[in-house]
Formats: C-alpha cells, structure tokens, sequence
C-alpha cells in the first residue's frame, strides 16, 4: 500500500474514531470530513469505499447496537434510550432499529436482559449485521 492510501486510511479511521466517542452527539459530515481533511463528497465516497457503508449508515449502527444494549440491560424507557443514543426522533429510531435488527425495539427488549457473560461476548455476539 502506498504512502497516499496509508495517510487516506488514517484520516479516515480518525473521522470513525470521532464517531465512535461521540456517536450521542449531532454529527455532520461537514464536521466528520474535516476531521478527515477532505471534501464532503470525497469523504462520503472514501468512507463507503473504505468500510462498505456510508458514514450516515455507520453512525446509525453504532448508534442501535448501543441502544441494544440499553434496552436489555436497564427499565429506561424507548424513548429516553432514542434520546440517549443521538436520535432526535422516536420515529426515526424505531424505523433504524427495525431496519438493522430485525425487530422493533420493544420487541428486542421482550427477549430479556443480556445474559451473564463477559460484555465483549455479548456485544460481538448481538451486533447487527447490516
């Protein structure tokens, strides 16, 4: 791999990394394309290039597999863990979380609280696939 692709690599990641700590906060692809010093336009095309979905597809994952855990791990209700995870809409969260789970989330939470394993295990082996 080349000089160039490294150095692309890695300002991506920086820009991943920035989601993934803050994931609960309004983020814009203006201000994730920055961290990344690029263009919007070349940063959403690098981004899904890079890791097979666009920043706005990564962000909502990140976003539900938290959710998930949330919900099966606490009483708190929907809307406040919707809230909690950066949606702005309890419409737009149910929508999200059906469309990456499989189930709405009051259907997921149905299932139980997590069981007694090592968090790492659990997550890994809850993560949503699309």
């Amino acid at each position: 791999m080349g000089s160039a692709a490294e150095d692309s690599n890695r300002r991506l990641l920086r820009a991943r990394d920035a989601m993934d700590r803050r994931y609960a906060e309004p983020l814009d692809i203006r201000a994730l394309a920055r961290v990344a010093h690029v263009s919007e336009a070349h940063f959403i095309r690098t981004f899904r290039a890079t890791f097979g979905e666009t920043p706005n597809r990564y962000l909502q994952r990140r976003r539900v597999e938290r959710a998930m855990f949330l919900l099966r791990s606490g009483d708190r209700s929907v809307t406040d863990i919707c809230m909690d995870v950066g949606f702005s809409s309890l419409g737009t969260f149910s929508r999200v979380f059906r469309e990456i789970v499989g189930e709405s989330p009051r259907e997921y939470r149905r299932r139980g609280p997590l069981p007694p394993v090592p968090s790492c295990f659990a997550m890994a082996w809850s993560r949503p696939s699309k």
